[in-house]
C-alpha cells in the first residue's frame, strides 16, 4: 500500500508541476488555482492513503457514497459536492461538504437554505452553468443564472461563491475553450449586477484542465490523472 500511496503523491505532483507551468504561461499567478481530487468510486482507505500522503481538498458526486466514505476519513481534509444534487438530498449535502458545486434551480437552493437554517451553518454554493445541449449535463444557462443568482442572494444561509460547468464531450478544443469562455463570463456580470465579490469558477478535468487555466478556472477538479482509471 506504501508504493500505491507513493503513486498517488507522485501524480498529484505532475498534476501540480503541469498547472504551475499554464498559469504562468496563461499570466497568472498558480496560487489562484486549486486542485481537486474527484474521488468518486475511489474507495475510503485509499482516500485516506492520499490524505496520509498531503492531498486536502476531494469532490464526491453522490450522496451515499460519500455519507459511506467520509465516516472512516480522518485527518485534514475538505470535501465538496461536484455531483447533480437533488433537492430531498439537501440535508445531507449541508451536513457532509463545503462547497456545493451545483446548484441549478430555485427549489434546489431554497431547500438547501432550509436546511441550513436548521444548524445555524452557511452553506458555500456555485451555480452550474451549462453552455452546451447536452442532455447528459445539468446546468442552467447564462441568461437564467442572473434569476437564480437573485433568489440564491435573498436566502440568508446561502454564501454564493461562484460558477462552475463540466466540459462538453468532445476532441474539438474550440468547442471547449468557448464552453469554458461563456461559463467564466458569467461571474463578472453577476458580480457587477449585483454587488457580490464572487470569485470561484470551478472548471476542468484531466482531459481538459489546461484550457479551463487559460479561460479562467479557480478549481480544477482531477480524478483519472490522480487516482488512474476508474472501476
Amino acid at each position: 500500500m506504501a508504493s500505491f500511496e507513493t503513486k498517488i503523491s507522485d501524480r498529484y505532483k505532475t498534476i501540480q508541476d503541469q498547472v504551475i507551468s499554464a498559469a504562468i504561461r496563461s499570466g497568472r499567478d498558480p496560487g489562484e488555482i486549486r486542485i481537486l481530487a474527484a474521488s468518486k468510486t475511489v474507495p475510503a482507505p485509499v482516500l485516506q492513503k492520499a490524505i496520509d500522503s498531503g492531498l486536502t481538498l476531494f469532490g464526491e458526486s453522490r450522496i451515499q457514497e460519500a455519507r459511506e466514505k467520509i465516516k472512516l476519513l480522518h485527518g485534514n481534509f475538505t470535501m465538496h459536492m461536484i455531483g447533480h444534487l437533488q433537492s430531498n438530498k439537501s440535508s445531507d449535502a449541508v451536513k457532509l461538504f463545503d462547497l456545493i458545486h451545483s446548484i441549478d434551480k430555485i427549489s434546489t437552493a431554497r431547500a438547501i437554505n432550509r436546511e441550513a437554517e436548521k444548524t445555524g451553518k452557511i452553506q458555500k454554493v456555485l451555480i452550474q452553468i451549462k453552455t452546451v445541449s447536452e442532455d447528459t449535463k445539468s446546468g442552467i444557462s447564462p441568461e437564467g443564472s442572473i434569476k437564480l443568482t437573485e433568489n440564491i442572494i435573498s436566502l440568508a444561509n446561502l454564501d454564493l461563491q461562484g460558477v462552475m460547468t463540466i466540459g462538453p464531450l468532445t476532441d474539438d478544443s474550440r468547442i471547449t475553450r468557448r464552453a469554458f469562455r461563456d461559463t467564466a463570463a458569467v461571474l463578472p456580470i453577476i458580480n457587477r449586477e449585483f454587488g457580490l465579490n464572487a470569485r470561484v469558477i470551478s472548471m476542468g478535468m484531466s482531459g481538459d484542465f489546461d484550457i479551463a487555466i487559460e479561460e479562467g478556472s479557480t478549481i480544477l477538479r482531477i480524478g483519472t490523472s490522480i487516482f488512474g482509471s476508474r472501476q
